[in-house]
């Protein structure tokens, strides 16, 4: 390899380093966050040999960007150090902890030249997936943010009006419910809630979209809204109120984002070639399916083995041992989102698979809390869905757990 180049990105410049393969440095600048900027960088890689057959990697602290995404056409390979690990090689280069953006452009280039073997570059995933991976993560964000705003108004509505979660609680998604938030809008305080008639409760109900046993939840919500319970002042109820309907408008934009995204998650993931093969995996619906997919791509050899993706999820152990000393605990570093939605997988698959239920009981038998049993069930079913997708074959429930876990399961 003749140079390599590292990039310290910011917001409005990026500092490059060009290094040979003795660490020499070659050229150093600092060029503009647009198209002038890049054509420099492109002027510089090809002034030290850079040719399309024979592209000089490129290593930065980001995956993301306009940037990295003019840099990743070709066959270039791009890495995204993670900004931790380049702050451990600045040290073996800066004792004295002194920093720059040109002096971190030039520790990036150093981390390509001596341990490129030790890092990975950016997946080729195809610009399908990469599409689903922006939609899926909006829409994981969108549902997190609707969770949020749900427990804000739970918080809030526990200070001046509990009747108002006594109607909604045993609901399914509770708060969150487009006939809780319709009504909570007409009725923001008890004061209001009590001059509600029936009429106004089934127009209410209408509205949020329910067309079934319309007088008989009127007439329940009535009741429950009129029960007698303690009140705040006047001015603060008022106050309060005021506070409930703004949660309640931030939880309707929130709800109507989340249910936009998953309709847009749905039709993207179905499209996919390897849908099939996810959907067909129990506890995976489309949702977790195409969560799954969006993080680990469908780049065949990003991964070298199933180690390497259970490590990534987060669901393998870490062992730290020194002398007589062994620990073996979770992992702390790793893909947030993955381990997220595997949770959910595990979860889901204990009422639809007997197999990964003999596993979980197995698990929680030999001592394991709930999420540690949840979190081995995961990597187990991980490595399945990596030998799946690797052989191009469906799920089988014969040939992914023994046939003595499954008759245990059965027997239960």
């Amino acid at each position: 390899m003749a140079a390599y180049c590292g990039i310290d990105w910011a917001e409005n410049h990026h500092d490059i380093a060009l290094i040979d393969h003795d660490g020499a440095l070659l050229a150093q600048r600092r060029i503009s966050d647009d198209a002038h900027g890049f054509d420099q960088l492109l002027e510089l890689l090809a002034e030290h040999g850079d040719t399309a057959e024979d592209p000089i990697p490129v290593a930065l602290e980001t995956g993301r960007g306009l940037l990295v995404a003019a840099l990743r056409t070709g066959r270039r390979e791009v890495y995204a150090v993670n900004p931790l690990s380049a702050a451990r090689y600045r040290d073996r280069h800066h004792l004295s902890r002194a920093k720059s953006d040109a002096a971190d452009a030039r520790v990036l280039a150093d981390i390509l030249r001596t341990d490129r073997h030790a890092h990975r570059p950016l997946p080729e995933d195809s610009e399908q997936v990469q599409g689903l991976a922006v939609v899926v993560r909006a829409q994981q964000d969108a549902a997190w943010n609707r969770q949020a705003l749900t427990n804000e108004a739970r918080s809030l509505l526990r200070e001046f009006y509990p009747a108002a979660l006594e109607a909604f609680h045993h609901k399914q998604h509770g708060l969150a419910r487009a006939e809780a938030r319709t009504v909570l809008a007409a009725a923001p305080t008890p004061a209001r809630a009590a001059e509600l008639s029936l009429s106004q409760l089934e127009s209410a109900l209408h509205r949020a979209g329910r067309q079934r046993g319309i007088a008989a939840e009127a007439r329940r919500l009535h009741e429950v809204l009129r029960a007698a319970h303690a009140r705040q002042p006047t001015a603060v109820e008022q106050a309060m109120g005021t506070r409930l309907l703004a949660l309640i408008r931030q939880l309707d934009a929130a709800c109507a984002a989340a249910e936009e995204l998953a309709e847009q998650v749905e039709a993207s993931f179905r499209a996919h070639p390897d849908a099939e093969i996810l959907l067909s995996f129990p506890g995976l619906g489309v949702l977790t399916g195409a969560r799954v997919l969006a993080e680990i791509g469908d780049d065949r050899a990003r991964f070298a083995d199933a180690r390497g993706l259970k490590a990534y999820a987060g669901s393998a152990p870490i062992t730290r041992a020194s002398g007589k000393k062994r620990f073996v605990g979770r992992r702390f570093i790793k893909n947030d989102r993955l381990l997220d939605a595997g949770f959910l997988w595990a979860f889901c698959a204990l009422t639809n698979s007997p197999g990964a239920k003999a596993h979980y009981r197995r698990r929680r038998d030999h001592g394991d809390w709930h999420a540690q049993a949840q979190r081995h069930l995961f990597n187990r079913m991980l490595g399945q869905l990596f030998h799946c997708l690797q052989t191009g074959r469906l799920y089988d429930e014969h040939r992914a757990f023994t046939a003595e876990n499954t008759d245990l399961a059965e027997a239960a």
